[in-house]
């Protein structure tokens, strides 16, 4: 269809409405306003949207907590495959974890983010951030900021190396390698768990939060002090405090992909590991079965989440999307938002694969607000198609 100079990209008969609602807010943006919206249905893809001054679609962001979504696709494969067991415990793959009281702690709780393992009493450092394995060493020794699995919390900044530990022992290779071969090469997905230094021009440096005068008095209001579980979860009491809108800018980062924040990626990209998820794609059977999925996604731990405090519904390693963001999509839908604003996700009973990207953090963290409109006009025309 006909293109403007504001939005870029085309939709398939019967999503133009997408477009319209995308086109809408970006013209209520601030003027550097970069973004990528992409969407599949039934394995089609129906919505290749970008906005933004030197964009396009293989511009490459960092996508955050997008990242879980990759690294616990890789889980469920193994699971499906029978090389991992969710009811097993921890400790029958990784010995050294069932130290100071985590030795009953199962599989299916780690993942459901009950382990208590949000953080260490010190922190972490820069380099250790960027290194899976050097995280799940320190994690391995820490006792837990709660008793293993009677309550929950997300862990953001350790959740992706303690599952690829697991992963690691169970297999002998990393949660990057694994999903480089079973996920993104055979897919040709510009969803990257390990940049490589030929793709680095493409990408895009994550930009500051510019949060309002009356956001910023409202984060003011709910600034926790070092030594909280929230502080702890973001690694603020550390001797380098983390800057996590920063992180993705680091080189180190970009080039190890850490498995809980390290992913690089274009909206295509996300939405596209989804759509091969629950979809045939290229002719290539769904990557997980209906059994596996709907194990997945079904909630595991929902309610008061010790560390965001606040509401929350989490799967195996995966949101759920349906309970925690949009109320609108099917019961089953897998998926995570990047802290950016980024999010992905899919709805099986949609046939939908829903990916977004931005280049500058939305307030207050998380999927960012527009993703309401932009994900509920694609849901609305997946429907009536």
């Amino acid at each position: 269809m006909t293109q403007d100079s504001t939005v870029q990209g085309t939709v398939a008969e019967g999503y133009e409405a997408v477009r319209e609602e995308f086109a809408a807010f970006v013209a209520g943006e601030q003027p550097d306003y970069e973004g990528q919206l992409c969407a599949y249905v039934d394995g089609r893809r129906v919505v290749d949207l970008w906005a933004g001054d030197g964009v396009d679609a293989g511009s490459l962001y960092g996508v955050f907590s997008c990242t879980k979504g990759a690294a616990h696709l890789v889980a469920a494969l193994l699971v499906q495959d029978g090389t991992l067991e969710l009811d097993r415990k921890v400790t029958y793959y990784w010995p050294e974890f069932g130290v100071e009281g985590k030795s009953t702690l199962t599989l299916r709780d780690l993942l459901a983010h009950r382990a208590g393992l949000v953080g260490t009493d010190t922190g972490f450092s820069p380099a250790e951030l960027a290194d899976d394995r050097a995280l799940a060493e320190r994690l391995a020794d820490q006792r837990p900021f709660w008793r293993p699995g009677n309550a929950f919390g997300y862990h953001a900044l350790t959740m992706g190396a303690l599952t690829g530990e697991v992963v690691r022992r169970a297999t002998g290779h990393t949660v990057q390698e694994l999903y480089e071969e079973r996920v993104r090469a055979p897919y040709g997905l510009d969803f990257h768990l390990g940049l490589p230094a030929s793709r680095e021009p493409r990408f895009r440096a994550t930009q500051p939060m510019l949060p309002t005068p009356a956001q910023q008095a409202e984060a003011e209001l709910r600034r926790t002090g070092p030594h909280t579980l929230p502080s702890i979860a973001r690694n603020q009491h550390a001797p380098t405090p983390t800057d996590l809108e920063s992180l993705p800018n680091d080189r180190a980062v970009r080039a190890s992909g850490p498995a809980s924040v390290g992913g690089v990626a274009s909206a295509r990209g996300l939405a596209g590991m989804y759509a091969a998820m629950i979809s045939e794609v290229d002719e290539k059977a769904p990557l997980l079965k209906s059994d596996t999925l709907a194990e997945f996604g079904q909630p595991h731990s929902a309610g008061h989440d010790l560390v965001c405090r606040s509401h929350a519904v989490f799967g195996l390693g995966f949101e759920c999307t349906a309970e925690t963001w949009h109320s609108f999509l099917g019961a089953g839908t897998v998926g995570h938002c990047g802290a950016s604003g980024a999010q992905a996700f899919a709805d099986p009973r949609a046939g939908l694969a829903y990916g977004y990207t931005r280049r500058r953090f939305a307030y207050p963290g998380g999927a960012a607000p527009e993703n309401d409109r932009l994900a509920a006009a694609v849901h609305e025309a997946a429907l009536k198609g």
